[in-house]
């Protein structure tokens, strides 16, 4: 099987392909024998790419026969096993063309807008420019896909069902980009719908649209949503020493609460690699630069972190560490699966404790028990830790 991975440059930690002997893919020779140049089929989502830029590739993602290829929620609730992801994620379809970001007069662009307003798979008619063959690209940050092949031309052979907010919000013309994406994710827009709409220009000031890449929408739909929420949660009282534990396909997440101020620390691990770890921190007064160490995957947890804090009207000095399992996680997914293993972490009844210290000792058993990791060096380097005990020191003077 034709395998391509893309790294994010910015991350340190990466899975290195794809272990055809652990996902057990067999549907090549199925898709090649079944696959068609000219078809009717569905398509559930776009694929911007961001080589090129500002010229770059829109796909068209597009299966003929739609079978919850393009729902991570759906995933979730069902307990989808990572290699049946990866089989329907292969089946679909990446039929691109050209774009420049700031131009809009091209009618693939157009019906592609369309397609990305749309809450369900749009019915469509493809001509591409060759028969497709089966591959797989993956990505550290968004969700995998299968043959990228040119599109001649296609049509739309349904009506769009698009939601009436959303349309609101993009005929308003002079609706800020950042207010647009929050006021459509509080009236309950899930991250996955509003990343495909962001990405094809369709909210913001007239003059400021333009295409994103989904990788990059990817994370400022969260990043976006986060800062909103993070405004909010500052307001409140601070919370007790807390600790939640838990976690989804192979991704684990400690998320320690300390009764602090706002900020936030993430460090990643796989657990197999004792000295490697990433990390990035924000301070009460928030990041100036991108998280270059974990990437997507920082703004992907936060948000689960700040709705947590916002549901339970707190605010807290969060640490968060995230084991990786790579016997479990065999595949990246994507970062959806870091905001969801979160929450699902966020989900579970907190254990309240009496002091730091005894915060941080079960934060120890944890790493020791569970996974076999020793987490001293990591509590060492952390900033958030650093800060608070400087600041407690501080206080003696006053």
């Amino acid at each position: 099987m034709n395998i391509s991975y893309i790294k994010d440059k910015g991350r340190k930690l990466h899975f290195h392909g794809l272990d055809p002997k652990k996902i057990k893919l067999d549907a090549k020779e199925k898709f090649n024998k079944a696959a068609k140049q000219d078809y009717f089929g569905a398509s559930p989502n776009l694929f911007v790419g961001k080589f090129g830029y500002p010229n770059i590739n829109v796909g068209i993602m597009n299966v003929e026969d739609y079978q919850k290829h393009d729902e991570p929620l759906t995933w979730v609730k069902e307990g989808t096993t990572i290699p049946k992801i990866i089989d329907l994620r292969t089946q679909l379809i990446n039929s691109q063309f050209r774009a420049n970001i700031k131009t809009f007069d091209n009618k693939l662009l157009e019906m592609s807008q369309e397609i990305s307003l749309a809450s369900k798979p749009v019915d469509v008619e493809i001509n591409l420019t060759k028969k497709p063959q089966h591959s797989l690209t993956m990505f550290d940050d968004a969700m995998p896909h299968g043959p990228k092949v040119g599109i001649k031309k296609a049509m739309i052979t349904e009506n769009p069902k698009i939601p009436q907010q959303v349309e609101k919000a993009v005929d308003d013309i002079y609706f800020k980009a950042n207010d647009a994406v929050y006021s459509l994710y509080d009236k309950g827009f899930d991250e996955h719908y509003l990343t495909k709409v962001f990405s094809l220009a369709n909210l913001g000031m007239k003059k400021n649209r333009k295409l994103v890449p989904t990788r990059w929408s990817i994370t400022a739909v969260d990043d976006l949503i986060g800062k909103q929420i993070v405004s909010e949660v500052k307001d409140f009282q601070t919370t007790n020493y807390l600790a939640y534990f838990g976690g989804y396909q192979g991704n684990y997440y400690l998320i320690l609460m300390f009764p602090e101020v706002w900020s936030y620390e993430l460090f990643e691990m796989i657990i197999t690699e004792q000295n490697s770890f990433a990390t990035d921190y924000e301070s009460f007064q928030g990041r100036k630069a991108y998280a270059y160490e974990t990437a997507g995957g920082y703004y992907a947890a936060r948000i689960a972190i700040l709705e947590k804090l916002k549901s339970i009207k707190r605010q807290a000095g969060v640490l968060a560490l995230r084991f990786i399992n790579p016997n479990e996680y065999i595949a990246p997914l994507g970062v959806w699966v870091c905001r969801q293993a979160t929450r699902a972490a966020l989900a579970n009844k907190p254990i309240e404790f009496a002091s730091k210290e005894l915060l941080l000792n079960y934060a120890k058993l944890v790493g020791s028990k569970k996974f076999g990791f020793n987490v001293n060096g990591i509590l060492d380097q952390s900033l958030l830790l650093r800060n608070m005990q400087e600041q407690m020191k501080l206080g003696e003077f006053f």
